[in-house]
């Protein structure tokens, strides 16, 4: 991988797949310039603000994919079924239906929740804020939709938990399909 800000960017989804396997403390420079191909003056290079700047792009990142892909069609689409219906087929597609972790849910349980404390609470509070919009507009009443949208985001993060502990990613579709069912009431 070159230098530059290329090789920043072609980084990025590598350092976060070793965040994911190692979490922020597991994963050392030596792992990330392994698994990036960069060596330790080009991983500085590219992140001079070393690990926790690479852990911040990483963050970045999510955000920018989860607000383009899940946050904003539950917030603008004139259809709220189809926006819901789309965030729940791109949240199994982002988490390779119950095969990948959640690292911004990773972050949260270990020592990287107090360095990234506010980027970690700004994902699930985006998230349950934009569904809540969205449930609002299929009927259900201010509370109601607050608490469900509250609910689901955190089977979500089970789903993915259980799915992994099981080794069973068919769980996480379930969990999904439960949702689905709980999230969108027959027209």
């Amino acid at each position: 991988m070159g230098q530059g800000a290329g090789a920043r960017t072609a980084a990025i989804p590598i350092l976060a797949e070793v965040f994911r396997e190692h979490g922020y403390e597991g994963a050392s420079l030596a792992l990330l310039g392994a698994r990036t191909g960069l060596g330790k003056g080009s991983l500085y290079h590219a992140f001079p603000g070393g690990k926790a700047e690479m852990a911040e792009a990483v963050l970045t990142a999510i955000a920018a994919w989860f607000e383009t892909r899940i946050y904003a069609p539950l917030r603008e689409e004139a259809d709220p079924r189809a926006g819901i219906t789309r965030m729940l087929s791109e949240t199994d597609a982002y988490f390779r239906s119950g095969g990948r972790a959640c690292l911004v849910g990773a972050f949260a349980l270990t020592e990287g929740r107090d360095r990234f404390a506010a980027r970690i609470a700004g994902y699930f509070v985006a998230w349950r804020t934009a569904l809540a919009i969205a449930l609002r507009q299929v009927g259900h009443g201010p509370e109601a939709a607050a608490d469900l949208a509250e609910e689901a985001v955190a089977a979500i993060q089970g789903g993915l938990v259980l799915a992994r502990a099981l080794d069973e990613p068919a769980a996480f579709g379930r969990t999904l399909e439960r949702l689905r069912r709980r999230l969108i009431p027959d027209p």
